[in-house]
């Protein structure tokens, strides 16, 4: 490997084009309780998870992605790696916001928003299960979405959405919301998408702003090969990948299967153990 890995500019901040995801240190595997627990096993604490984020920051890959400001592994992590690394990484919180349309509801959200600049977040956007309680398909609109945005603002942030459904990447395009970027599902599989993929890849290829795709390898359902590939393949230049893993192995995996897919070669990757691995169908 040569060179720290590719990036990309969101509001004339310059991005590492893969991002560290969360849900495989945090304990959301999309797959099972006992998946879940495993995981957080894994990682107790900010210290289990540092040998992985420094896996990440020596290749260049130096922003995270994940709901920071409510997950004290995660803040101890992040605050670990750029300690002892010297390395700054570039946050994007996703925090869960109370959109109730009162002053309570606002005060609270204002709260929840000032605390993900607290944690070191550059980026706040908003989590999709907030977002989309504001959607009126009728209406082609994010209701009330400049309210937050502004606070965002406010909190000098920069202003994102989550957007598991992709109408809030049309409906934020139509009505220029203050929005510099997405986060949109998308993978080989169709995993968790609402709608075709060909539909979904369409919406990432016309959307005004750059868009942060997540879950590459559908939670583990496709192989990092597999997954990585389509998604570098499919996405603008300015687009992202979120990439979760659990060890500084697959980290560098799927840096190199990343890597490859962008520079149009095969991956420089070990061959998959077996109990016999001189098997004729393995080649050479």
């Amino acid at each position: 490997m040569s060179g720290l890995f590719p990036r990309t500019t969101v509001a004339g901040i310059s991005l590492s084009r893969m991002i560290i995801g969360t849900n495989w240190i945090l304990g959301w595997s999309h797959r099972s309780p006992a998946a879940d627990q495993q995981i957080k096993n894994r990682f107790p604490d900010g210290r289990a998870v540092f040998p992985l984020l420094q896996a990440f920051l020596r290749e260049g890959v130096d922003t995270i992605m994940g709901p920071l400001q409510q997950e004290r592994v995660m803040q101890e992590a992040v605050k670990e790696a750029q300690e002892k690394t010297g390395k700054p990484m570039i946050l994007i919180d996703t925090p869960i916001i109370n959109v109730d349309d009162t002053e309570a509801g606002r005060r609270e959200a204002r709260a929840t928003i000032h605390r993900s600049r607290e944690c070191g977040a550059r980026f706040c956007l908003i989590h999709h299960s907030s977002a989309e309680q504001l959607v009126n398909k009728n209406l082609h609109q994010i209701v009330r979405l400049d309210d937050y945005t502004d606070m965002i603002r406010q909190e000098g942030m920069i202003p994102g959405l989550s957007a598991h459904m992709p109408e809030l990447i049309t409906y934020s395009d139509e009505n220029g919301y203050d929005v510099e970027t997405y986060i949109q599902i998308y993978n080989c599989m169709g995993f968790m998408m609402q709608v075709e993929i060909e539909t979904v890849a369409s919406i990432i290829q016309q959307a005004r702003k750059p868009v942060m795709t997540i879950k590459p390898m559908a939670a583990g359902r496709t192989t990092p090969f597999v997954g990585l590939n389509f998604s570098w393949n499919t996405i603008r230049p300015c687009d992202m990948v979120t990439v979760g893993c659990t060890t500084p192995e697959e980290a560098e995996e799927d840096i190199e299967i990343s890597r490859a897919a962008l520079e149009r070669r095969f991956p420089v990757i070990g061959k998959r153990a077996s109990p016999n691995q001189h098997q004729d169908a393995f080649g050479k």
